[in-house]
């Protein structure tokens, strides 16, 4: 017995490493190809200037990230609940080879830790779109080079957030979940479990998307005891939740509903920008392609004062088009595969962040930092597009090119963007 279960738990690890991790040679040169690339990048950043950590500014040097806050505390308990244990191993990691100093090489590991996730982000992607669309790998690499040159995988790449490692658990999450319900599998326990403390840890209102999934197990409403192991596994998963997250707030859970009001009503408040201005540029828009930026005086309120960048709406009708086509082809390939049960898992999960920030405006001014939690649905609902035309050569060639052109100008603009940005860096943040 005790063999077979060793056999067994040695299956499971086997299976974990080559769902996490790249599991083909071409994968794995796909992985160190983005790893490089990304990595040069951050490198630059992180060794040239303070911006990724500087232990005098709070928040909001750029976009509204808050990198020093999230690292040394984890952010607040409110949004994000779990996040000081994760971040505390992360920044114990960075001072491993600094010495205990926040310097340029204390920067230098927080970007490559952000390097490394997002890479293996990425892989993800493709494996979905290679494994469970079974996409031609011609189609599914434009769809992933595509993605990869979105802002949020750009920004994030070097970037030590939340929303780094969120981007990271919640695609592999759906790839994960996609080769369960593939197999007509049961979620497990520890399997919902892991992921409500990972992905809901990290950011509160995301661990309703870790249970999207159970609802299209096969026959799940038509068998009662399918139902109740459902209840039962959901069940065990928030009480491993709630013990830890109440560990945290040493059993204070009033504190925890009087902070998420006052948060509410400060990241709620409408600013003047048009709504669907903000909708289209920065919740949308702003997650795929770089704005213009604008420039703000902060201070530490301890006297110390910084410039802090943001994106502005954009000026070009030619971003609105990019954002306008980009939509219609996910909202194509939606209608295109609506029966579908994966198609349907992702729409609900990212109609749940449109109803945080575009219905209840919450952080909506600045939503193109929450990038994390949903643009990754859009290369996969663009996988299922292109899945939905597979015996249409003429629509397919349609398609193709399409992509192709807005991949195109999403490179043109962001690169020069980001030169930008580093215009910035340079003239603030040496």
């Amino acid at each position: 017995m005790s063999k077979f279960m060793t056999l067994n738990l040695k299956q499971k690890l086997t299976d974990f490493l080559k769902t996490v991790f790249p599991e083909t040679k071409f994968e794995l040169l796909l992985f160190l190809l983005f790893l490089i690339v990304y990595g040069i990048l951050g490198t630059a950043i992180a060794l040239n200037y303070r911006i990724i950590f500087d232990d005098r500014i709070p928040w909001d040097a750029y976009f509204s990230f808050d990198n020093r806050a999230i690292v040394m505390t984890g952010g607040g308990f409110e949004r994000h609940p779990l996040a000081n244990y994760f971040f505390n191993w992360i920044r114990e990691f960075a001072f491993l080879f600094s010495d205990g100093k926040k310097d340029e090489t204390f920067r230098l590991v927080l970007a490559w830790c952000s390097n490394f996730v997002v890479s293996l982000s990425l892989i993800q992607i493709y494996k979905y779109l290679k494994n469970i669309i079974t996409l031609p790998k011609k189609i599914s690499l434009l769809i992933l080079f595509f993605f990869a040159f979105f802002t949020t995988p750009i920004l994030l790449s070097f970037t030590p957030e939340t929303y780094t490692y969120t981007l990271f658990f919640l695609a592999l999450f759906n790839y994960y979940v996609a080769l369960k319900l593939r197999k007509e599998e049961k979620i497990p326990a520890t399997a919902l479990a892991l992921a409500a403390v990972s992905i809901g840890g990290l950011t509160i209102t995301n661990i309703v998307k870790v249970y999207i999934p159970v609802l299209f197990e096969k026959n799940i409403f038509r068998n009662w005891r399918k139902f109740g192991n459902l209840v039962l596994r959901v069940l065990i998963s928030i009480s491993v939740f709630v013990l830890l997250f109440l560990y945290r707030l040493d059993f204070k859970f009033l504190n925890f509903l009087n902070k998420s009001g006052a948060q509410y009503e400060k990241f709620s408040t409408p600013k003047v920008t048009p709504i669907w201005d903000m909708i289209a540029s920065w919740f949308f828009g702003g997650n795929m392609l770089f704005s213009s930026f604008a420039l703000r005086d902060y201070h530490n309120q301890k006297g110390f004062q910084y410039k802090a960048l943001f994106m502005d709406v954009y000026s070009s009708w030619v971003s609105y088009v990019f954002v306008a086509a980009v939509l219609i082809l996910v909202l194509w390939g939606f209608v295109k595969n609506f029966k579908n049960k994966f198609v349907q898992i992702l729409m609900i999960s990212f109609l749940v962040d449109i109803m945080i920030h575009c219905v209840l405006k919450f952080g909506l001014h600045t939503s193109y930092i929450y990038g994390g939690h949903f643009i990754f649905v859009v290369p996969l609902l663009l996988g299922w597009l292109f899945y939905g035309y597979k015996d249409s050569p003429k629509t397919l060639s349609f398609l193709f090119f399409t992509v192709s052109i807005l991949f195109f100008y999403l490179i043109i603009n962001n690169v020069f963007r980001m030169t930008e940005f580093f215009n910035f860096l340079e003239m603030y943040y040496r």
